[in-house]
């Protein structure tokens, strides 16, 4: 006689039968949540895209007849061509980065041309500023001249300097765009040095600049302050310049950070050469290099016209600059360091004797001696590579007083 099975274990079996069926249940609700979820997105992107759809085909209505109404004017002048000697008509439907939608948004008309363009280029973007500190600069240099210097090897150095010396940053925009000026006799293997350690300094320095050796022709007496007149002059037929730096063709900079630019206040460059124990010699002194913006120097009327021989002109202009309200401004004494070319004193250019009578008297002077009564001829101006050679006539001193 079989035994009967204990009221427990049918509890136990009908307890897991009822979670089990409590699982499949709550499993089945979500699938169907996620089937209705899933079909709601489904529908909401089928209504975006026929949204879509009707408003592209719109658009595309609306071109299309405007340019059937053109093409069909067009027709009318095919038609006449032959008999009329009239020119087929092409509509141009190209720009650079634009797309048939915004050729209807701003409501343009199709304009026909007399041939389909092809192949069109975007603008360039604008260049940025220059930083002002720029970021290639070495600082302290080392200036030697024992090598032997050519002009051939400058010129293999600087590939990137363009005819006449002329350089422009590519990948900024200066703020100012500079004549460098250097008064000039004789001077041609002190001139190889210069264009050798300068180019160099002056494209880290991410400066628009050109180059002009003024070149005083004929054996009178030399003019430096007249020389630089006249390079103000001729640098600004060639280009717009703002910015005009007067230098010496024997003085190099020992460090590119003492920037070739202008400022806010006319600037002395050269304040620690090495001929003077890197120190300044006196407080007024404005030799060897020096920087004026042109507002500046028109401010001063330029420079004299009438220190024949060596000295006074630079005690002269620092006298214009703070008669007229303005002041010298240096670097730091550890930038403004030069070497300076060893050499002998130029012949027919002797200390001028008048010079410290002259610069007691800039203050009656200098209003109608300066670039607004300069004269002089010029004779040639050539481009070399690396620099512009312009050659004048200056004429010569007047004579001095006899002395009885």
């Amino acid at each position: 006689m079989p035994v009967a099975a204990p009221a427990s274990s049918w509890l136990a079996v009908a307890g897991r039968s009822s979670t089990s069926a409590m699982t499949r249940l709550m499993l089945g609700r979500t699938l169907e949540r996620i089937c209705k979820g899933v079909l709601l997105l489904c529908l909401l992107h089928f209504l975006i895209m026929m949204i879509l759809y009707f408003d592209v085909y719109t658009q595309r209505f609306d071109l299309f007849s405007r340019f059937n109404n053109g093409r069909n004017g067009s027709r009318n002048n095919i038609s006449g061509a032959a008999g009329n000697g009239h020119h087929f008509y092409f509509y141009n439907l190209s720009r650079p980065n634009a797309t048939l939608a915004s050729y209807l948004a701003t409501g343009e008309q199709l304009v026909p041309s007399t041939q389909p363009e092809t192949n069109q280029t975007p603008s360039p973007k604008p260049l940025p500023p220059c930083p002002e500190i720029p970021p290639g600069l070495v600082g302290r240099l080392l200036i030697e001249f024992s090598s032997q210097m050519t002009m051939e090897r400058v010129q293999k150095e600087n590939p990137n300097v363009t005819e006449g010396g002329r350089y422009t940053p590519p990948d900024c925009r200066p703020r100012w765009k500079v004549a460098i000026i250097i008064p000039f006799r004789h001077r041609e293997n002190h001139l190889k040095y210069w264009l050798h350690y300068l180019h160099p300094i002056l494209r880290r320095q991410r400066i628009d600049y050109g180059i002009y050796i003024i070149n005083q022709l004929g054996e009178e007496t030399f003019n430096r302050a007249k020389l630089l007149n006249v390079g103000y002059t001729e640098a600004l037929k060639e280009a717009e310049y703002d910015c005009f730096i007067f230098s010496d063709v024997d003085l190099i900079p020992m460090d590119d950070r003492n920037l070739y630019h202008c400022y806010d206040q006319p600037r002395h460059f050269a304040i620690a050469m090495d001929k003077f124990g890197f120190r300044l010699p006196y407080a007024g002194y404005f030799g060897g290099v020096s920087g004026l913006s042109k507002k500046q120097f028109l401010k001063i009327n330029g420079f004299p016209n009438e220190y024949w021989g060596w000295g006074g002109e630079d005690d002269d202009i620092y006298n214009r600059i703070t008669l007229n309200g303005m002041k010298v401004s240096r670097p730091d004494v550890r930038i403004g360091r030069y070497r300076m070319i060893k050499h002998e004193r130029d012949k027919h250019n002797e200390p001028n004797p008048q010079r410290f009578n002259k610069i007691q008297n800039t203050k009656n002077t200098m209003k109608k001696d300066g670039i607004s009564s300069l004269t002089y001829r010029l004779v040639q101006v050539k481009k070399y590579p690396l620099y512009t050679n312009i050659s004048v006539e200056i004429g010569k001193p007047p004579p001095r007083p006899f002395k009885g």
